[in-house]
């Protein structure tokens, strides 16, 4: 395959273009300002009418012979050259828009479906135009990613161009339907490509590599490791690591999992990444009885969405089996990111209504009160804004039943489209989990409090039920959840209000 380097043609634009700022929304240019952006604009016209290729004619589309293999080197070194993300976005929009699908080639096509349908014809016949019509919508940028794909490195970056793509559009340098679509063309065949049989698990351990352990503790996004006694332990006895490689970048970790093997499910992330691990270095067999997953990381933003996560906990969960044959138990040990955000916008929101608290009981109010010295409201919002609090235990015992009834409403009750509100809820939910055990002060790091007052939620795998499960939440939104939960949800039902 090609080695991606810049070819001469793209090396003369980079030299003529690179680098001139695009007009930034709503501010006119100076004069020289505004040619050097034009001049920009056009060098991204001209390559992408040179390297995106056009789509053959249905009856050719198997006869036409694929694009020189420099045209596709120079849109990847035109783009690789591209230091703002202004421009990339304005690069990536210009594909969007102008190279899509072909809309009178749709209508078309369509009207010959819907005749064949009003006439009764073979079937054949039938089944060819609508083979017409899904020709017709497929985008034309698509033949061009499919061709960087051949290229040596070039899934990499199209994985790198679509993390870009997610980045614009969370600046707002891009929106519009355009991008969505091709948002969604690239989610797609990430999904072909990284499906489970293209992905490799390996386990790494203390005698991995150095460089392989450096790299799962960079990309270590739940809870940082603080040093290499700290990596050592996460890798060492009663630990297991694991993470999916792609057969485009063998040794590449695209998505990593962290695993404690213990004997019950862990209630506290403290006892799994600060506690020490046991002296001996053999394992003692019969004290396992517990897997607990503690740490899913994805190292490739580009691939957000793609059905990786779930993919490796199916895969590890079978690798533990054949390990440990008796292993029962499977759960994790998960954090609650946006508890605390949405807490804080409760009390503002509260905070309007006369001063009246409507999330505490009366008696809370006036413990909290005594203890703070000030109103409820108030208080509470300034000490759930930072992580002092946990230093009055006072303070702790006397927020332990409200926050743990406002999680489990936050983690069971809030939801976006019938679903989870909560993203690690829904994907574990999704996976056909159930929502086990809310858990107080499980974590007591500063990313801890100040992400979810401290609070963590076991959600546990019961292999048996798993695909019972997913069905019923993905076709009924209906959540499964233990006593515990439960209980906490009509606590909050009797004693707050939204």
């Amino acid at each position: 395959m090609r080695v991606l380097r810049p070819s001469v043609s793209a090396g003369r634009l980079l030299v003529l273009w690179l680098r001139l700022p695009l007009r930034p929304p709503g501010r006119r240019l100076s004069s020289g300002r505004a040619t050097a952006a034009g001049a920009l604009e056009r060098a991204m016209d001209e390559l992408l009418h040179r390297a995106v290729p056009a789509m053959p004619a249905y009856g050719l589309r198997e006869k036409t012979p694929a694009p020189a293999e420099n045209q596709c080197a120079d849109f990847v070194s035109f783009y690789g050259g591209l230091a703002e993300a202004a421009e990339r976005a304005e690069l990536l929009g210009r594909l969007a828009r102008g190279f899509g699908v072909d809309h009178g080639q749709v209508a078309e096509q369509s009207a010959a479906v819907l005749q064949l349908l009003q006439q009764p014809r073979e079937a054949a016949v039938l089944l060819q135009a609508e083979d017409r019509l899904r020709y017709a919508l497929v985008p034309r940028y698509r033949s061009l990613f499919h061709h960087i794909s051949k290229l040596d490195g070039g899934v990499r970056f199209l994985v790198q161009l679509r993390a870009d793509l997610l980045e614009a559009q969370a600046l707002k340098l891009m929106e519009g339907p355009h991008v969505r679509e091709m948002n969604g063309v690239l989610k797609s065949m990430f999904s072909e490509w990284f499906s489970s049989g293209f992905l490799n698990l390996e386990r790494v351990t203390w005698r991995s590599p150095c460089e392989m352990l450096q790299k799962i503790s960079e990309a270590e996004a739940v809870h940082p490791v603080k040093s290499w006694a700290d990596m050592r332990r996460r890798v060492g006895p009663y630990r297991r690591c694991y993470f999916f490689s792609h057969c485009s970048t063998p040794g590449e970790p695209l998505i990593i999992l962290h695993v404690a093997l213990t004997s019950e499910i862990a209630s506290s992330i403290q006892t799994i990444v600060v506690k020490e691990s046991p002296a001996s270095e053999t394992e003692e067999r019969d004290r396992i009885t517990t897997a607990v997953l503690y740490s899913l990381s994805l190292t490739q933003q580009g691939l957000q969405g793609v059905e990786l996560g779930a993919f490796l906990i199916k895969r590890v969960v079978k690798e533990l089996q054949k390990e440990f044959p008796h292993l029962g138990t499977f759960a994790s040990l998960s954090p609650i990111p946006g508890f605390t955000k949405w807490l804080l916008g409760l009390l503002k929101s509260k905070a309007k209504d006369h001063g009246r608290n409507e999330l505490l009981t009366d008696s809370e109010c006036k413990e909290i009160s005594k203890i703070t010295g000030g109103p409820v409201n108030e208080t509470l919002k300034t000490f759930l804004s930072s992580s002092e609090w946990v230093q009055s235990e006072q303070l702790v015992r006397a927020l332990q039943a409200p926050l743990m009834r406002l999680c489990a409403w936050y983690l069971y009750g809030e939801k976006h489209r019938g679903y989870a509100l909560n993203p690690v809820a829904n994907f574990h939910l999704q996976n056909g989990a159930v929502m086990w055990r809310i858990n107080w002060m499980a974590d007591v790091s500063p990313k801890g409090i100040m992400g979810s007052c401290g609070l963590m939620v076991n959600y546990r795998y019961v292999l048996e039920d798993t695909a019972t499960n997913r069905t019923t939440y993905l076709s009924s939104k209906s959540i499964k959840a233990s006593e515990q939960v439960l209980s906490l949800v009509a606590q909050f039902q009797k004693n707050s209000k939204l």
